[in-house]
This record gives C-alpha cells, structure tokens and sequence, in this order.
C-alpha cells in the first residue's frame, strides 16, 4: 500500500504524539496548529485561546504517568508544575525531531469531505490541500462550557478557563466570590482564592457533590496504587473501591460539602489535599446547586440566598470541531460515537486522539490510540466491518460510562488501565489480522 498524506490537527500532547507515531513508520504528515508554539493546554498563555492552564496549576496525576516511550525526567516533583511539563513537551518535540512537520500559526478553518476521498483542508494561510487521511487531536479542554440558570448576574462572571490568578483577569482580592462546581480546577482555584492574604469571602456551589481524594497515600502518589485489572468484573472492583472510600478519602459531609449524589466512581473524583482542609477550616462555605439569579444575589436550592461580586464557573468544556460543518459531525451534549474512541463509523478516513475522558492519566492513553492511528495509516491495521463496530461502541459505553452519572462531563469517561490492555492485546493484533486477511483500508479513496 501506498503511504497516504495525513494532515494532523493540534500541537498539543495528541498531537505531538501521533506525529512521533507516524514518524515512526516513516509516514510523511503535516500538523496543522493556530498557535505559535507546541503543548497546547499545557502552553500557559498560549496566544491560541486554547490553554485553561492558571498561574498555580500542577498535573493531578504523578510525573511516572507520562509518555512511555519517552517518561518524564525521575529529576521531576511527583506533580510537576505546568512549566515543566511545556518543558517536558519541547524536549518530546526534539527527541523525535517533531517541529519540522508543524505549520505553526496556521489553523485548519474548514475540513470537507473530497470528491472522490480523502479531505480538502483549508488552511487561514489559505489555499485548499488535498490530504487521504485526516486527524482530529485540537483537544477537548478550550470551549467554555456555562450552566443556564434562571436569572441574571449582575456581578463581574467568567469561567475558569479565563482565570490566570488572584488578579487576571479580575482584581480578586476583598471580594465576594462564588465558585461553580467541584472538579480539580474548581478545587484548585477555591483554595487559592480562600488564602486569607486575599481577604476573599469563597463559597463553592456544586450540583452533584463530589468524593475528595488525596494525592497521596501512604507518603507515595496515589494513583500508583490505583489500577484495574482485567481478571475480576470492572462492577466488583468498583464496589471493593466504594467500601474503602470512608478509610482513604472520608466523608465529605463531615468537612462541609453537601452529600454527593452517586457512589464513589460514578463521578470523576476530585484530587485535592487543600479542599477538605479549607472547607473544615471554615475559609470556604459549600452550598448546593444555585436555584435562580437575582441581580448580585444568588438563590441556592437549599432555601438560602448570599450577594456576590464575582461569580467563577469551574463548569467544564463542550467538544467542538469549528473546521467541520456542523451537519458533518459535530458532538451535541458532549456525545460522539466512535469506535475505540478513535474512529468514526463509515469514515475511513478520518481518526480521532484524545477525545475521552481516562482515569488515571493522559499521556499514555493518547500515546496507545496514536499508536493505533498510526498502524492503521501504514496499512498494519483494519477495523473490524461497520455493524460490528456498532456493537463494539454500544458495549464499551455501557462499560466505562453505564455506572456513572448522566452529565456532559462523563460522556467520554473511561478507565485507562482496561483500555490501553484492550488495544494492545486484542485490538491491535486482531487489526493486523484483518488487515493481513482483507488487505489495508484505501483511506484517501471512496468507498
């Protein structure tokens, strides 16, 4: 088979990774990125938009979760700050001499199906090329998604992807803030706005609750201790899980949030060491989800009411593709069917990294699907036939997502430990097969 041309969307981790696996069959590509530079969230003020990072922020997942093939430095902190993993991303960059196919501050505009196959991609340095196989890695964390509740704020509002520090974009210092929900970024920036050298009144509102792990556990990060294992029922792991949560993480209730709605694991959990210190310390107050605006007042569904100046909404993302037409394929509430979360059913040539949700961590997760991508691009890989891939879709989210609660926020959830072993051991080897047995997909070529 040929080699097909591929045009890649994003610089970020996605990104970079898949241009690094498509290097390694040797398969020419051009990346296609708005920004100036590489990383993408993880860029802290990247000119693009596209980055949520704030001033304080550190992963949440310990540095020995990061790329296999290339493991972040043993010189780094178990939670590196975001500074250093831009500086881990450019060293990934030079180790495999990644930057050469990057067309930097050149974004796709729109992506169109090509009479015949493959994709016309315009680009904002305008022009259309032509390419057999495109894709999609623009990530998933830079579109602000914001709650609709009755009502108007009257006070300053933005949404934590706007939050830098204590004073950018706002002046938050004295002030009466409110923050909206309780994932790792609402944690985060309760904590920091709740120092009392601020002089800041913070309440949290949250909807759902949530359960509060630490991030370490026994003096070691914890999420080294956290791996499923494909021998024992996902539902009997979980529930082992839920019996020690009291022992590891506590009750929530007793340093002040609200009951959670759900059991442990059907939410994302979020990781703080600080949250529950502050909220039993009384420098936060935790209400429950907001009923109505009113002016400077917000009603809370508990029958109590507090004014407000500023408003910060830690409400999560929606998944947007602006180079595709809308009636094309877009992800309406966060829903996009794809098999392996990669591969939209009858499009051959179009693949997907990055678009889920994986507890514990990203890097390696996004670094198998890539490896998937890139077999498949050197004809070492072939899906199985659409009606099969249908049931196999239909299955895996009623396996990572059927226990958890229905909001936009979980669509995409899955667990990284069963996925990585499914695509390594069964998937990819029954790929090569097919491909072997059936021969290559024709990607660029209709049909």
């Amino acid at each position: 088979m040929s080699q097909p041309t591929v045009a890649l969307v994003g610089a970020g981790i996605s990104g970079l990774t898949t241009g690094k696996m498509l290097g390694d069959y040797g398969i020419a590509y051009t990346c296609f990125e708005a920004s100036d530079r590489i990383g993408g969230n993880w860029a802290f003020g990247n000119p693009n938009g596209h980055s949520s990072a704030y001033r304080s922020l550190h992963i949440d997942t310990s540095y020995q979760l990061s790329f296999r093939d290339y493991p972040m430095p043993e010189s780094y902190p178990d939670f590196p700050h975001h500074s250093l993993i831009k500086e881990y991303l450019e060293s990934y960059a030079a180790a495999f001499d990644l930057k050469g196919a990057i067309e930097f501050g050149n974004p796709v505009e729109h992506a169109r199906p090509a009479a015949g196959g493959g994709w016309d991609i315009e680009t904002r340095a305008g022009g259309t090329r032509r390419f057999d196989l495109l894709v999609v890695a623009n990530g998933h964390h830079w579109d602000p998604r914001f709650p609709d509740f009755p009502g108007e704020f009257t006070g300053e509002s933005i949404h934590s992807h706007a939050y830098i520090d204590p004073r950018t974009p706002l002046d938050l210092h004295g002030k009466r803030i409110l923050i909206v929900g309780i994932g790792n970024s609402a944690a985060d920036i309760a904590v920091e706005l709740s120092s009392r050298s601020t002089e800041n009144d913070v309440w949290l509102s949250t909807r759902s609750s949530a359960w509060v792990v630490p991030k370490y556990f026994a003096g070691t990060p914890a999420d080294r201790y956290f791996r499923t294992v494909p021998y024992v029922p996902l539902a009997w792991q979980r529930k082992i899980t839920q019996f020690f949560t009291p022992f590891v993480s506590g009750d929530p209730v007793k340093y002040g949030l609200p009951a959670p709605n759900h059991k442990f694991f059907e939410a994302h959990p979020t990781q703080s060491v600080e949250l529950p210190l502050r909220l039993g310390s009384g420098d936060i107050v935790a209400k429950p989800n907001i009923s109505r605006l009113d002016g400077a007042t917000v009603h809370f569904e508990d029958g109590t009411a507090k004014d407000f100046d500023v408003i910060i909404y830690c409400t999560g993302y929606n998944i947007t593709f602006p180079f595709f037409d809308p009636e094309f394929l877009s992800a309406p509430d966060n829903r996009i069917s794809l098999y392996k979360r990669i591969f939209a059913t009858g499009i051959d040539d179009l693949a997907f990294v990055g678009f889920a949700q994986p507890f514990p961590t990203l890097f390696p997760f996004v670094e198998c699907q890539a490896r998937l991508v890139a077999a498949y691009a050197a004809g070492h890989y072939r899906p199985p036939p659409a009606e099969a891939m249908h049931r196999v879709i239909a299955a895996d989210q009623q396996r990572f997502t059927g226990h958890v609660v229905d909001r936009p926020r979980h669509t995409q959830q899955l667990d990284y430990w069963v996925y990585e072993r499914d695509l390594r051991l069964a998937e990819l080897p029954a790929g090569l097969r097919r491909a072997r047995a059936q021969g290559p997909v024709p990607v660029g070529q209709a049909g």
